[in-house]
């Protein structure tokens, strides 16, 4: 095993990449590019699982590690990329706001992470730059949601989301297998859910943009 630094250091490194990837998802406006760039998050994801259960001696990291890799990184993008493709959906997705002002909220949701994670640095100095990483990861997912009008760019907000829990739930150490294993799963259902849904929309608005639902309700002009 890596001296206790080395090892926090490269736990820290991968954290930060998935907090560097969540930007690149914030600034992202192509549909295909979310759907590789969520695909780089997850891979990201299942390299600090992998990196957590060693530093850990956790073994069960390794399978939620394993399933990371193979639902979050590839079988999810690929059904998403599928799903473009077969339904036609326009590939540019449609921000609420500038992609400068975006970026601009994620800054502050980051720094706000550090803030509110600062009183478990006076207990766990070292696990609280990993649990700051994942409240921003988590907090950007959210961002990603609200910014888009595109479903799929919705969906894919929400899987940001997930990953953060999931890398939260890895870094505080003692984290039921059960639980862990809970978080990735969510992700499939609502992805199915989504699918269905997504499908349905489509045939009725020929659209992905949920705007359409707030007109069919006569909530806009």
């Amino acid at each position: 095993m890596p001296g206790q630094g080395l090892a926090f250091d490269v736990a820290h490194m991968l954290a930060g990449g998935m907090v560097t990837v969540s930007f690149m998802l914030l600034f992202q406006d192509r549909l295909f590019a979310l759907i590789q760039f969520i695909s780089l998050h997850a891979l990201v994801l299942a390299m600090a699982l992998a990196w957590q259960a060693y530093i850990q001696t956790a073994e069960h990291l390794y399978a939620a590690a394993a399933l990371a890799l193979m639902v979050k990184a590839v079988l999810i993008p690929v059904v998403l990329h599928r799903l473009v493709r077969r339904l036609r959906i326009e590939r540019t997705v449609e921000v609420v706001v500038g992609v400068g002002v975006t970026m601009l909220f994620g800054i502050c949701l980051v720094a706000l992470s550090v803030v509110v994670m600062l009183p478990v640095a006076a207990k766990s100095p070292l696990m609280w730059e990993d649990l700051s990483f994942a409240l921003a990861v988590v907090l950007l997912g959210l961002l990603i949601m609200i910014t888009r009008r595109n479903a799929v760019g919705q969906i894919i907000g929400f899987l940001s989301v997930d990953n953060g829990m999931t890398l939260a739930a890895a870094g505080a150490r003692g984290m039921p297998f059960l639980i862990e294993l809970s978080i990735a799963f969510s992700a499939l259902v609502a992805l199915i859910v989504f699918v269905v849904s997504l499908s349905h929309i489509y045939k009725r608005f020929e659209s992905a943009d949920v705007q359409a639902l707030d007109r069919f309700r006569g909530d806009t002009p």
